[in-house]
């Protein structure tokens, strides 16, 4: 099993801040999906290397006494370059389909399933919104960007039949403020 734990929720909103930490709130969800993943087989962790997924990370750390290592393949999705408003952007880019998105967007989502797809089975992966729905998306044969709206700290589990993976359970859903 994989599982995919999206940040606790962030202490500035996207396109507010470059590399925002985690709220108060953010911090009580990654001690609450800590505790989930402390019962579960986890045997290695990795995490985006932006502030929130490293925090989140930390708190199942500290709570199963293992380490977590960086891995820049699961990292948010990169802004094309030379726009006025980031999250005018992604809003608009969300509510549509991989088959417009430009190379830059695409070879992100490659290098980001083949990382999943690489990763031995019983990994915590600490990463974001558009990663899962990545994820999820191209597991599922679904073009859209937006599959679900998993929750901060939500867990999405794959499981792995052979070598292919497959979506066991997604996450939980909330009506959350994303951008």
């Amino acid at each position: 099993m994989i599982w995919l734990i999206r940040h606790g929720e962030a202490a500035a909103g996207w396109g507010d801040a470059d590399d925002p930490g985690l709220s108060g709130l953010g911090r009580k969800q990654a001690f609450h999906a800590a505790d989930i993943l402390r019962s579960a087989p986890v045997t290695r962790a990795i995490s985006s290397p932006m502030k929130r997924c490293q925090q989140t990370a930390d708190a199942f750390t500290s709570r199963s006494g293992m380490s977590f290592d960086t891995v820049n393949a699961v990292t948010e999705i990169p802004t094309p370059a030379g726009l006025d408003d980031r999250r005018a952007w992604l809003s608009g880019f969300m509510s549509g389909d991989w088959s417009a998105a430009p190379a830059l967007l695409k070879d992100w989502r490659d290098g980001l399933i083949a990382a999943v797809e690489g990763l031995p089975d019983n990994t915590a992966v600490f990463t974001h919104f558009v990663a899962i729905n990545a994820i999820v998306g191209h597991l599922n044969n679904v073009p859209g960007v937006t599959v679900f709206r998993p929750a901060n700290c939500s867990i999405t589990t794959l499981t792995r039949s052979g070598s292919a993976l497959s979506v066991d359970k997604l996450g939980s859903e909330a009506a959350t403020r994303i951008l």
